[in-house]
């Protein structure tokens, strides 16, 4: 099949070695043997895959190099949890999308090869990039050496002052206490957006910091997202910055991690930014939430408050990053995505999500909104209850996102588009209460029963809507059955379906009122999971 464009064989009980028969498959572009049991070394014929962008070799037995690979076209490349050994090659470093983990990599100096042959000069590449790194030591340290320099013509220029009359020893004792206020008149013009955004204070250390800008000045482009306005709001909540328990990332280490917000990187969009793949050198894998907003001060205080948000359905923050007008939050990444690209994106070779699974999730989120509508104090809604804000991980448990960014829709809500699933009296954020979150939880449960989309333009006009279709059928039982996802092939207990949707009925009353809270749907939903 030399014109072979894709292959998919992931997920199934391939055993054995590849064989060498990969030559004439030059016009493949994705290649996926995942979650296999394949054995042996990666055949030589690889090489001869001139035009792959995606290989997913993971969840394998595989042993042996991947030098084989290193010459290949690819975007997208992953070998997690097989054998390999060896050195990864310089050249596949620079693939936008590299998961490599769980291997038995050598960790030493790596040995000549072809990606590291000498170059007209007599330096290998590895050689050259040690001489650079030397060039920017000697540059670092001469610069230190001239920062020591002006710092001790200033603090040479302090301890002459105080020999000074009264008035200027006054203008000492304001120089101490000004060491707790956001600058100090020594160096207030020197300091640029980034040290305004991330210190309160300077220090010795800073003045050092302020000595080494005079001789460098930062580039003029690093103040256009920076508003005068702004200082007072940073200086001012400083209480804040100190409440929050997340780590406070540099924007340099995320811009690293996404490859500068690349969109190979880019894994979801939303009403209020997109999500992004973030790869650190530690190994970690990261999802970094970039949020369309302005206010240092409100986002500060949201970060507070979204870091104190803890339970085991949640996807809590673990960091986020406030710097030259960008608003990043830091996520676990949930590497089995989102409920809705498993009900709706998901290939024919995909396992379908069992009957007890979609309970679990149903009842592991409605753990997570009783949590924010009960446990709270005060109470808060999500606002954007919907199947792409339900991760699953590894063991499909689910971790609700999106939690705590209310504020961000209020601000945001020319971009609030959550068709299907917002309530009928709902036109609007500000007019939200608890009760509308109950009715969005009451779609995802529509889409675990059916798999279908809340809104969908292809389907008849009776059936767009998945509630207006949905709805009048829910306690009919025959039609129940007609209703239920294909996927999961009527293996399904009767009797916690007919419960399942009793407990949907309820959350999608047109009557605010009537809807049941969420400790009430989690007592029904116990039910059903018992059958």
């Amino acid at each position: 099949m030399s014109d072979l464009k894709y292959l998919n064989l992931g997920n199934n009980q391939l055993s054995g070695q590849l064989s060498d028969m990969f030559g004439q498959l030059s016009k493949l572009t994705v290649l996926d043997l995942s979650f296999n049991s394949l054995s042996g070394n990666l055949p030589q014929s690889f090489a001869s895959l001139s035009n792959l962008k995606t290989m997913r070799l993971q969840n394998n037995q595989l042993t042996g190099s991947i030098n084989v690979l290193e010459n290949l076209p690819l975007q997208e490349l992953n070998v997690v949890d097989n054998r390999f050994s060896g050195w990864i090659p310089d050249k596949m470093k620079e693939i936008d999308d590299l998961e490599t983990e769980g291997n038995a990599w050598s960790s030493g100096p790596a040995p000549p090869g072809s990606e590291r042959e000498k170059d007209h000069q007599g330096h290998t590449p590895h050689s050259r990039k040690e001489l650079n790194k030397q060039i920017v030591k000697g540059g670092i340290i001469a610069a230190i050496v001239v920062s020591v320099l002006v710092l001790t013509v200033i603090l040479l220029v302090l301890f002459a002052r105080k020999s000074l009359p009264s008035h200027s020893s006054q203008f000492l004792d304001e120089e101490k206490i000004s060491q707790n206020r956001p600058f100090t008149p020594l160096v207030s013009q020197e300091l640029d957006a980034d040290s305004l955004e991330h210190s309160a204070s300077i220090d010795i250390n800073s003045l050092q910091t302020a000595a080494s800008l005079r001789l460098n000045p930062p580039p003029s482009d690093r103040f256009k997202s920076f508003k005068d306005t702004d200082i007072g709001s940073k200086f001012n909540s400083r209480k804040s910055i100190d409440s929050v328990a997340a780590t406070s990332y540099s924007l340099g280490d995320l811009k690293e991690a996404t490859a500068n917000f690349a969109e190979s990187r880019l894994v979801g969009e939303g009403s209020i930014g997109c999500v992004y793949k973030a790869k650190f050198l530690d190994g970690k894998v990261l999802a970094v939430k970039k949020i369309d907003f302005e206010s240092y001060q409100d986002f500060i205080e949201v970060v507070s408050n979204i870091s104190k948000l803890q339970h085991p359905n949640i996807n809590g923050l673990l960091g986020y990053c406030s710097e030259r007008g960008y608003r990043v939050l830091v996520y676990d990444f949930m590497r089995n995505g989102s409920l809705y690209n498993f009900l709706h994106l998901s290939d024919d070779y995909s396992k379908p999500l069992t009957w007890n699974t979609r309970i679990k999730i149903a009842l592991g989120t409605a753990r997570a909104l009783e949590y924010l509508h009960e446990g709270c104090s005060p109470s808060a809604m999500h606002m954007n209850i919907k199947s792409a804000n339900i991760l699953l991980d590894t063991e499909l448990k689910p971790h609700l996102c999106g939690c705590g960014l209310a504020t961000f829709l209020s601000e945001c809500s020319t971009k609030h588009d959550v068709a299907g699933y917002s309530a009928p009296e709902c036109t609007k954020p500000s007019a939200y209460t608890s009760k509308n979150d109950v009715y969005s939880f009451g779609v995802v449960m529509l889409e675990l029963l059916t798999g279908r989309k809340p809104f969908d333009s292809s389907k008849a006009k009776a059936e767009q809507s998945l509630v207006r279709w949905a709805t009048p059928q829910l306690h009919d039982i025959d039609a129940l059955d007609k209703m239920v996802d294909p996927a999961l092939r009527g293996l399904y207990p009767p009797k916690s379906l007919s419960r399942f949707a009793d407990v949907i009925a309820l959350c999608v009353q047109v009557e605010p009122e009537f809807r049941p809270a969420m400790s009430e749907v989690i007592q029904s939903l116990v039910r059903c999971e018992r059958g």
